[in-house]
């Protein structure tokens, strides 16, 4: 029997579970602190309509760039994937940019 020798890249990245559960923690509060100040700054400078939810996936784009670059543009080294980073808790964020979006409006803009 032969041995193949392999490079390093050819072998599959090996992910510790908990550290990649820790990451994913980290991506989630990140987004959904953000959420929040967003939904208020909205709020108070008066977005109404589809100018709102603009400013919400501008705000997400920046923390998408923000996570990128705080990995050191290596998603491999801590995610399992890019669109961990790009995409997960997009849609979750959007609720709490909405509430406080709200609230912030009616409290500057009407009462």
């Amino acid at each position: 029997m032969a041995t193949q020798d392999r490079s390093a890249a050819d072998l599959p990245a090996i992910i510790n579970a908990e550290n990649l559960q820790s990451n994913m923690k980290s991506i989630y509060y990140s987004r959904t602190f953000l959420s929040i100040i967003g939904g208020v700054v909205a709020g108070i400078w008066g977005f109404t309509s589809f100018t709102g939810f603009v400013f919400y996936f501008m705000v997400m784009l920046a923390a998408s760039f923000g996570l990128a670059a705080k990995a050191k543009f290596s998603a491999g080294s801590y995610f399992d994937s890019w669109n961990r980073i790009l995409l997960d808790g997009i849609l979750g964020g959007l609720m709490s940019f909405v509430l406080f979006w709200t609230f912030a409006y009616d409290i500057v803009h009407i009462f």
